[in-house]
C-alpha cells in the first residue's frame, strides 16, 4: 500500500506542474479557468489520498523535499560550490 501512495503523491505532483502548460493550451478562457481549479483539486485529493497511505512522516518528508522554496535552496547551494 506504501507504493501506491507514493505513486499517488508523484501523480499530484505531475498534476501540480501540468497547471503551468494550461495557459499554452488552445483553449477558450472559459476552458481554461475550468480546467485550473480542476487540476488543483485532483492534485490536492491525490497528494492527501497518497498520504495517508504512506503515513504522516513520508508525506511530510516528500512535501518539504517537493516545496519550491527548499528546492531554490538547494539549487543555490549547488551553484555556489
Amino acid at each position: 500500500m506504501k507504493q501506491l501512495g507514493v505513486i499517488l503523491i508523484v501523480v499530484s505532483c505531475l498534476v501540480w506542474l501540468a497547471i503551468a502548460a494550461v495557459p499554452l493550451l488552445p483553449l477558450t478562457l472559459a476552458q481554461k479557468a475550468a480546467i485550473v481549479p480542476g487540476l488543483l483539486i485532483l492534485g490536492e485529493v491525490l497528494f492527501w489520498g497518497g498520504a495517508l497511505l504512506v503515513g504522516k512522516e513520508v508525506a511530510e518528508r516528500y512535501r518539504h523535499w517537493l516545496n519550491p522554496r527548499h528546492l531554490w535552496q538547494k539549487c543555490k547551494q549547488w551553484f555556489q560550490k
